[in-house]
């Protein structure tokens, strides 16, 4: 479970110039009596092996064949990615991407459309918007249970605001629980060292076929140089991906959340380590049966303990509707329990 030193790929306000500036250095040394000879050599000729021919291969094809179908989202707060999901128009983002409302723009290669919001499930940060009366292609969606750590992976996007950028990693790890730090709590995520930047969120993290094992949606920080951790991005994996995008689709909303729930809202903010505040209870929910009030502070869920309501929520993600869990709470008046709840299911939004 993975809680702290994460960030959202925010969607990127503004279009941004990138400018890189190398400085070459001339170093000497040596005593100035001393007299140096140099003979040039000719270099021998570089031959690529073939594994890395075929590789670079690899690369190009999937660039050729996903690019068209990473797309760059627009709105007044700023700008991400998006993969078209089918050939109807539906695109698929990150919830985030699209959060703050329209109107939307979607630009595809050399063309740009408008766009409505199909619908969005904020709990795993996804979203689909639409657009009519456009060519699009759509990508094709791996099985993400088949992945496997050491497994190449491509970023496509629009990182920085530039258009269809090309990163290449591994994926290095799979972490339950991954926390955005807004109250959002991702399952199972991807990690992979591809880098990914702000304006990657919502594109594409594809294998040497061609095919999205997930979006790129988190990347960690560095605790001590307050930035990026180069080489450390999470991203949802395609399967859930699929299973959401397609309710959305279908229903304009999410209907089968396979997300467990304690029939509870909880304040937000800091608590200073202490727990979750519990605001409101649903009657007839699980911590409501459990004897747990509006007011009572949660500090462990299944042994792990909980210092915030972002903590609470990861440690809850890991979780299945239906399995029994122990809670543990303090009262307002100081007093400690224990008691074991059967988790619900969460609502469809």
């Amino acid at each position: 479970m993975l809680r702290r030193h994460i960030w959202w790929l925010a969607p990127l306000a503004g279009a941004i110039a990138a400018g890189v500036i190398v400085a070459a250095v001339s170093l000497g040394g040596g005593s100035p009596t001393t007299t140096t000879t140099t003979t040039a050599t000719t270099a021998a000729p570089l031959h690529p092996s073939a594994a890395a021919l075929s590789y670079q291969a690899a690369i190009t094809a999937v660039v050729h064949e996903l690019s068209p179908s990473v797309v760059q989202i627009q709105n007044a707060q700023g700008l991400g990615s998006g993969i078209v999901f089918d050939a109807k128009g539906d695109i698929v983002t990150n919830n985030h991407v699209v959060a703050g409302g329209g109107p939307y723009t979607v630009t595809a290669g050399t063309h740009t459309y408008d766009a409505s919001l199909v619908g969005s499930f904020p709990p795993d940060d996804l979203a689909v918007v639409h657009v009519s009366g456009a060519h699009l292609t759509s990508a094709v969606f791996a099985d993400s249970s088949k992945l496997e750590v050491g497994d190449i992976a491509i970023a496509i996007g629009n990182p920085l605001g530039l258009r269809s950028s090309v990163t290449d990693g591994i994926v290095s790890a799979f972490r339950q629980g991954v926390s955005e730090g807004n109250g959002v709590a991702l399952p199972l995520m991807v990690q992979t060292s591809a880098p990914i930047n702000p304006g990657n969120s919502g594109g594409a993290l594809a294998d040497l076929e061609g095919r999205v094992i997930g979006i790129p949606t988190l990347a960690a920080t560095d605790p001590e140089l307050g930035g990026s951790a180069p080489g450390i991005g999470f991203a949802i994996p395609s399967n859930l991906v699929t299973d959401i995008a397609t309710q959305i689709i279908r229903y304009g909303h999410v209907v089968r959340t396979h997300r467990a729930y304690l029939g509870a809202s909880f304040y937000p903010g800091s608590t200073n380590g202490a727990g979750a505040y519990v605001e409101n209870v649903e009657p007839g929910g699980p911590v409501a049966k459990a004897g747990i009030e509006a007011g009572d502070l949660i500090t462990e869920l299944n042994g792990q303990a909980t210092p915030s309501f972002d903590a609470l929520i990861s440690v809850l993600s890991e979780q299945k509707p239906g399995a029994t869990v122990s809670l543990r709470f303090r009262r307002q008046n100081g007093g400690e329990q224990t008691v074991q709840i059967t988790l619900g299911t969460y609502p469809g939004s």
